[in-house]
């Protein structure tokens, strides 16, 4: 069975997002926020190739790859969190989010939960801003029908 390229590359995402976190850590690199920003280029690569294969298949309707396109960088998202909801919670749960609110955009002491959910919907907006950007970029490529 194969998995819809919307779940494929959405699982690159994560996996790119999870490898460049987790190695940002092991080299001590995990408190600079501005690197933590540039986990937007992996979302970018991963809606790129889907719109790719949807033009590569013949798909030039613009809401289909929108559609498509938002799928696959909420997939990739969605599957982040979860990724960081159960490392945070390996890692020492709301202590070890506390060192990471320190130096992000977090005031107080949040929850691993309320961590997450925050960072699900800054996820999902960096999400919309991808799709747009990247629906403007491949329509003036390829002309819709």
């Amino acid at each position: 069975m194969k998995l819809p390229k919307e779940i494929t590359n959405g699982f690159l995402i994560f996996i790119g997002i999870g490898i460049y976190f987790l190695l940002m850590n092991l080299l001590g690199l995990a408190d600079l926020f501005y690197l933590r920003t540039l986990n937007v280029f992996f979302i970018f690569y991963g809606v790129n190739r889907t719109m790719q294969m949807n033009l590569h298949e013949g798909e030039t309707n613009f809401v289909s790859n929108a559609v498509s396109a938002m799928a696959t960088s909420v997939v990739g998202v969605s599957m982040s969190v979860f990724g960081l909801l159960v490392y945070s919670y390996a890692r020492g749960g709301d202590a070890y989010v506390r060192t990471l609110s320190e130096t992000f955009m977090f005031g107080g002491n949040p929850s691993v939960p309320t961590y997450c959910i925050c960072l699900l919907f800054e996820g999902v907006a960096s999400s919309v801003i991808v799709t747009l950007m990247m629906m403007l970029y491949w329509n003036n490529k390829y002309a819709a029908d």
